[in-house]
């Protein structure tokens, strides 16, 4: 569970290039739920590149931000525990690169996958996030930003693997 919100001090004293990385660009600021607010951001920058660009494009392009901002939102997440104490509620950089790998999948799929997969990878994500099974609380143990962003990496990990699964059996995917 995420601990307190930071006074605004707090966030004043935070440089803003990690501030805005730690908070998925300041959607941890927004109220209520700041860790779903977190995955929408996911959802909301990716949705254009799934809509306007070419499977191979949305796939590679997903990959590398998830990668990039799995750095980065480690790096900053672990100096947000030093202004902000430990994993703040603010702070949902994890929540914004576990949602993209939730939708990796779904990126790979060559002619669009039904539009009803999204909101179910978002769905699953928050399960998986929220309720913390099959190791995932132990992720958290791990020290600074690594334990922050590790629970929610396991969590789309879990995400993807489910919807891999539905669209075996559900033959959504030709191949």
């Amino acid at each position: 569970m995420k601990d307190r919100k930071p006074s605004p001090e707090a966030i004043k004293a935070f440089p803003l290039l990690p501030r805005l990385i730690a908070t998925s660009f300041g959607a941890g600021f927004l109220p209520v739920m700041p860790g779903t607010w977190g995955a929408l951001a996911a959802i909301v920058l990716w949705l254009p590149l799934y809509i306007w660009c070419h499977q191979p494009v949305v796939f590679t392009v997903t990959l590398a931000a998830l990668v990039i901002y799995t750095v980065a939102g480690t790096w900053a997440s672990s100096l947000s525990e030093r202004y902000w104490g430990k994993d703040p509620v603010v702070a949902c950089a994890d929540e914004t690169v576990g949602q993209w790998l939730s939708m990796l999948p779904i990126a790979g799929y060559a002619d669009g996958a039904p539009w009803w997969l999204i909101p179910l990878s978002l769905g699953l994500f928050r399960f998986f996030d929220i309720f913390k099974p099959l190791g995932i609380r132990q992720m958290e143990r791990l020290p600074r930003g690594y334990g922050m962003m590790a629970d929610d990496i396991l969590s789309g990990i879990y995400s993807a693997a489910i919807i891999l699964v539905i669209n075996y059996f559900l033959k959504v995917w030709p191949w």
